[in-house]
């Protein structure tokens, strides 16, 4: 089973190792996409977890316990290939590299929504905004 989500951290436990209880005791495999964590702040993840379902529930009930605020992520980024000037502009904010390079002579933009967390990074620095959200 594989689940994307957001944990929202409180300022109260932002240096607790959260991620690396979900890794030992709940064997959950953990690819985190986006994060935020500062010191003595609030703090956000995008992570993709991954996993047995059984286990995947009691890892889900610790972070609620422990006071972690969970959203799954229920929409995904979509790109209108006819508005896509294939500027680059969205490459170099992509933190999992679903936006990329197809051709370095031609310079065409490539997007792979398969690998797309859905972070929506690259919806507000597209210039002829052909990066959208759509609710799944």
């Amino acid at each position: 089973m594989k689940k994307e989500v957001v944990l929202h951290f409180s300022k109260e436990i932002w240096d607790k190792p959260i991620i690396y209880q979900l890794i030992k005791n709940y064997d959950l495999v953990v690819n985190i996409h986006k994060a935020d964590v500062l010191p003595r702040q609030e703090s956000f993840m995008v992570l993709e977890l991954e996993g047995d379902n059984d286990e995947m529930t009691s890892g889900i009930e610790y972070l609620r316990e422990y006071g972690v605020k969970i959203d799954p992520i229920e929409q995904e980024i979509k790109r209108d290939e006819a508005r896509c000037t294939h500027c680059g502009a969205c490459i170099a904010i992509c933190p999992t590299g679903s936006l990329h390079i197809k051709d370095r002579v031609s310079m065409e933009v490539a997007f792979d929504s398969r690998m797309c967390s859905g972070c929506e990074l690259c919806v507000p620095v597209c210039p002829p905004h052909a990066m959208e959200i759509q609710i799944v």
